[in-house]
């Protein structure tokens, strides 16, 4: 009888190590089911790496967390994507706009080719988006009006045509908007914060008409 106490005990104690171990996995914290993960694994996948910069963003992982250029904050959501400078080409991806608690979107002088996805529009904590100097073309998204954090917007030295969307003018956050160096069209906004903006930050636009007059013909007249 004594030996087979020692083995219930022996089985209990089993166990009871395999439970505290599922409770224990269970609450290893995961990025959002790991669709950030799944939203920047997408992004690797669309870019070609020379430098191998992307090298650590290894998929098969918890969360993005500890992938090199990626920061995230104390609950583990993604809050910065810092790939600057970084030779990288390819295009951006619709996945991105899943990155809901991102704040800084840094991908300035590369070699990025395509469209701005409308789906950067749901990026509600993003504060700066820095995308100037690559080879971006197509137009602005009207939905980056949905941006109400959003401090920075520097889209210059890149493709881009047709209007400058009148939603940004709603963005009350908005401090620094730099489009010079596209081949944009119609007018420049004057209202909100774009009676602030200096008109340097809009030059070398060839098609842009100056800025915009209250109560005149439409701004976006012969622009697309």
């Amino acid at each position: 009888m004594a030996g087979s106490a020692t083995t219930w005990s022996s089985v209990l104690a089993i166990v009871n190590v395999f439970t505290l171990t599922l409770i224990s996995l269970a609450s290893v914290p995961l990025v959002s089911g790991n669709s950030e993960g799944d939203a920047l694994s997408a992004l690797r996948r669309s870019l070609s790496d020379p430098d191998n910069v992307l090298q650590s963003w290894d998929s098969n992982l918890v969360n993005p967390c500890t992938w090199f250029h990626i920061t995230c904050n104390q609950n583990n959501h993604v809050t910065r994507v810092d790939l600057g400078n970084s030779n990288l080409s390819g295009h951006l991806v619709p996945e991105l706009g899943k990155l809901e608690h991102l704040q800084y979107l840094e991908l300035y002088k590369n070699n990025i080719q395509g469209t701005i996805p409308v789906e950067l529009g749901n990026l509600k904590s993003l504060i700066s988006l820095d995308l100037y100097n690559n080879n971006i073309s197509g137009t602005i998204p009207p939905s980056l009006g949905k941006l109400k954090s959003l401090v920075f917007l520097r889209l210059n030295d890149n493709q881009l045509t047709g209007p400058i969307p009148r939603e940004l003018a709603g963005i009350s956050s908005l401090k620094v908007v730099d489009v010079s160096n596209n081949n944009l069209c119609g007018t420049i906004p004057t209202t909100g914060p774009f009676e602030h903006i200096p008109l340097n930050n809009f030059e070398n636009n060839p098609r842009l008409e100056g800025p915009e007059l209250q109560g005149l013909a439409s701004y976006d007249t012969n622009c697309s």
